[in-house]
């Protein structure tokens, strides 16, 4: 597991399994969308294991909670 503090959207995809090339991020937030009240975590698209990692990044204020929040505003616009 990655132990580095500044984290940035790159590094997150690569933690949660997916493509981390910066055409892929963008293809992956223009595909997925959140809805206003749906959170993060709760999202369909996201596997058991990545919905855990998130959760915990943010209950836990780890030092992915602020890339985490960066994704959770991306895929609200």
């Amino acid at each position: 597991m990655d132990t580095s503090t500044h984290h940035n959207l790159n590094d997150l995809f690569a933690q949660l399994g997916l493509a981390s090339e910066n055409a892929a991020i963008d293809e992956f937030v223009a595909v997925h969308h959140l809805a206003d009240d749906e959170k993060l975590a709760q999202a369909t698209f996201w596997s058991d294991g990545q919905r855990e990692f998130l959760k915990e990044a943010i209950q836990e204020d780890s030092d992915w909670c602020a890339v985490v929040d960066e994704l959770d505003t991306l895929l609200r616009h």
